[in-house]
């Protein structure tokens, strides 16, 4: 079986290109642009019970009731979703976080620990919709659960409540971290844009091979090229982030220039989150969106264009 490109691939790579993206800056780091927005198991553990620290368990409410790093409070999808669309897994707005915040006990000064068990993808979708709303006060726990697990932390089942508090984020935001459909789509009929469109989802998805629930057809945003969100992270072991010398040789196979406009996508956010913080924090990539309806918005609007691999058997 061999996958054809579409011809509507081909001319938005050929367009794409002309506009400069093979003109790429030579990305050499020794180490991560930043690390002001990651945390190490062991570093957790020394201010695991400073008074100005929440940790937040981002799994399901099952998964967190069967054992979770002491102290921490439980943090799902649906906490975070705006349940008013007829498609899911947009962010929620600024209101509803404050609220949920609020209810949780979170205080504006606090520093927040986040980590889930999944390579970080669920934490990076917290951190980018903080980050959106301009909270700079919260790290991803590097390797997650399991990271903590290794190094011979504990779980525990008992349930850990804060007293409810006034949350309220500043006025100020970072919408720049963000991409909405229609200033996506006006990117396609602007000649001058300088724009790199990464779809983040496996290579079936990508394909239009598989459609997952959620989604309304199959297929891609056309003229998007491909990585896996996975490829980031030791999904299989250590669930950390990959060094930046194996970050540099992913991502900069890509040909993107570090200056360019990189618009990231999935199938509802969450893991094209995870390639927007490898890209920004880890990379120090200067302009990387992050577009919140992903796969899932985009396919529900037949106006919209999408393509997907032919096939010759």
């Amino acid at each position: 079986m061999i996958l054809r490109i579409s011809l509507c691939t081909a001319f938005y790579i050929l367009l794409l290109s002309c506009k400069g993206i093979n003109e790429t800056e030579n990305i050499v780091l020794t180490n991560y642009a930043s690390i002001e927005h990651l945390i190490e198991a062991k570093e957790l553990e020394t201010i695991l019970k400073e008074s100005n620290t929440k940790i937040v368990d981002f799994r399901s409410p099952e998964n967190y009731q069967a054992g979770h790093i002491n102290g921490s409070i439980n943090i799902w999808r649906t906490d975070i979703s705006d349940n008013s669309l007829p498609y899911e897994g947009m962010r929620a707005d600024r209101k509803q976080i404050e609220l949920l915040f609020g209810r949780l006990g979170i205080e504006n000064d606090d520093l927040i620990i986040v980590y889930d068990d999944k390579g970080s993808s669920d934490a990076a979708r917290l951190w980018c919709i903080l980050e959106a709303f301009n909270f700079d006060s919260v790290k991803i726990l590097n390797g997650g659960l399991k990271s903590w697990e290794s190094m011979g932390g504990k779980l525990t089942k008992e349930l850990y409540t804060y007293t409810p508090s006034q949350f309220q984020f500043s006025e100020k935001s970072n919408e720049n971290l963000w991409i909405d459909k229609e200033e996506l789509r006006g990117l396609f009929s602007d000649v001058h844009s300088n724009i790199t469109i990464v779809d983040t989802r496996n290579a079936e998805e990508y394909s239009g091979i598989l459609k997952k629930k959620g989604a309304s057809k199959a297929g891609r945003i056309p003229g998007s090229i491909h990585i896996d969100w996975a490829e980031a992270v030791d999904p299989e072991h250590s669930k950390k982030f990959r060094s930046i010398e194996e970050l540099q040789k992913i991502y900069n196979g890509l040909e993107m220039n570090i200056k360019d406009t990189v618009i990231v996508y999935c199938h509802s956010g969450y893991r094209s989150s995870l390639t927007t913080y490898v890209l920004k924090e880890l990379m120090g990539f200067e302009n990387v969106r992050n577009y919140d309806g992903s796969w899932v918005e985009w396919s529900y609007f037949n106006d919209l264009p999408y393509e997907k691999d032919s096939l010759i058997l």
